[in-house]
């Protein structure tokens, strides 16, 4: 982590290093200047506040995903629908993408994202693209097509920086859109939404692309070392990210019982018993403990 300076905790963030952390973010992502970033501390705060910046109207959610989309929209009185595909969002003017979805890393080829950006933006909707795990995988993204800022309004596009460098607790996100969108659900965060030391920590982060090439590389290895010991231990993989891994147990619940007692945390789907994913564990004692209850 980079050394922050003293008075970053003790002063409120100048607007120079507010613009410092948005041309980074938005080198990093690939979106065309600072202008398209919006700053967050932390994407749970976006998707709780998107859902009140449009009237309410019809969501669908392409699912199985995260429960944390479908409640915010709910909650803010929208009609949300969940779908198994693109191909099912029917007439809903807000579709929700996780892509690389979790928990199974589903992804859908760019070109069917960016038809579905187009579609809901000729009707006057909109796509929120949630890639809170798309740095270390090999996707395309989508930042690099919020192009347009003379057109209504027709993606957002959610990036997390707590996943990617294992600091969740700095509650760093952005979101990626035109212009006049950005600015808006800056507006709706109000001033001063990321802190000193988040600003001054994420801008270090995100300029080291050699840390997040060497990392890419290095957690996919552990993800195919992770593969390698739940297929050992009787798991059919369902699919993940490099950061998780989801796979089916003949005897889910019980196992999820052994890994509670070693101490390792796991999470379980209440609608799929037989479903477990799985963290990369942290060093090679969590390894080791893994290992065995796996066997």
């Amino acid at each position: 982590m980079p050394p922050v300076e003293a008075s970053a905790w003790t002063r409120l963030p100048a607007a120079a290093e507010v613009e410092a952390l948005r041309a980074a973010a938005a080198s990093a992502y690939g979106a065309p200047d600072a202008t398209h970033v919006a700053l967050a501390p932390g994407t749970q705060i976006l998707i709780e506040t998107l859902p009140r910046l449009v009237a309410p109207t019809r969501v669908a959610v392409v699912g199985p995903t995260y429960a944390e989309h479908e409640a915010a929209w709910v909650r803010a009185g929208h009609a949300v629908t969940q779908v198994d595909g693109i191909a099912a969002i029917g007439d809903a003017a807000v579709v929700v993408l996780v892509d690389p979805n979790n928990p199974d890393g589903r992804t859908h080829p760019l070109s069917e994202r960016l038809a579905l950006a187009e579609t809901l933006r000729a009707r006057g909707g909109l796509l929120i693209a949630d890639e809170a795990f798309a740095d270390l995988e090999p996707v395309a993204s989508l930042c690099p097509h919020v192009l347009r800022p003379d057109a209504a309004p027709g993606l957002v596009v959610l990036r997390s920086f707590g996943k990617t460098y294992g600091l969740a607790g700095l509650r760093l996100g952005f979101a990626i859109a035109e212009p006049g969108t950005a600015d808006r659900i800056g507006t709706a965060l109000g001033p001063w939404a990321v802190s000193g030391p988040a600003l001054a920590i994420g801008r270090a982060a995100l300029s080291d692309t050699a840390w997040r090439a060497e990392t890419a590389q290095a957690r996919a290895a552990d993800a195919a070392r992770l593969d390698r010991l739940i297929a050992r231990g009787g798991g059919t993989l369902v699919g993940g990210t490099s950061l998780f891994r989801t796979a089916d147990f003949s005897d889910g619940p019980g196992l999820y019982r052994r890994l509670a007692e070693a101490g390792i945390a796991v999470r379980r789907f209440p609608e799929r018993l037989e479903r477990l994913r799985f963290g990369l564990p942290a060093g090679k004692a969590a390894w080791c403990r893994l290992s065995r209850v796996l066997k």
